[in-house]
């Protein structure tokens, strides 16, 4: 078994894909529309891997809750990088390009060596090595 997607409902799919390509080297799939659904969405993957995110979008979705609220549900998910220097590297570029860095580069006490970024929707993404 294996987690073949995770699926994240945004507001501006292009504006997520972008960010995905631009700063994870994630490849995009053909566009998807459903008009009489009025939905559309994309998956994203990574050179070699079958583990796929699928952006979605659908006027009329609503946000759950307030800044960042606690909830239960999907919190963030993460993605390795492969080295110490490139998440350093990685969360440096986030930090100038105007992202807002939500947990500096650090070894967690399970031995992690991650930092927490917000995506271009505020979607928390753990940047493992």
């Amino acid at each position: 078994m294996k987690i073949e997607h995770i699926a994240i409902w945004v507001h501006d799919l292009e504006k997520v894909k972008e960010f995905y390509i631009k700063y994870f080297e994630m490849k995009c799939g053909e566009k998807y529309t459903n008009t009489k659904k009025n939905f559309s969405s994309c998956f994203l993957s990574f050179e070699g891997s079958s583990t796929r995110i699928e952006i979605m979008h659908k006027p009329g979705i609503t946000d759950l809750g307030g800044e960042h609220s606690i909830s239960f549900g999907l919190t963030h998910f993460s993605i390795s990088v492969g080295s110490k220097g490139k998440v350093d590297k990685l969360t440096e570029q986030l930090r100038i390009d105007g992202y807002k860095i939500v947990g500096e580069p650090r070894t967690t006490g399970d031995g992690f060596y991650e930092s927490v970024i917000e995506d271009s929707e505020g979607n928390w993404v753990e940047i493992t090595e």
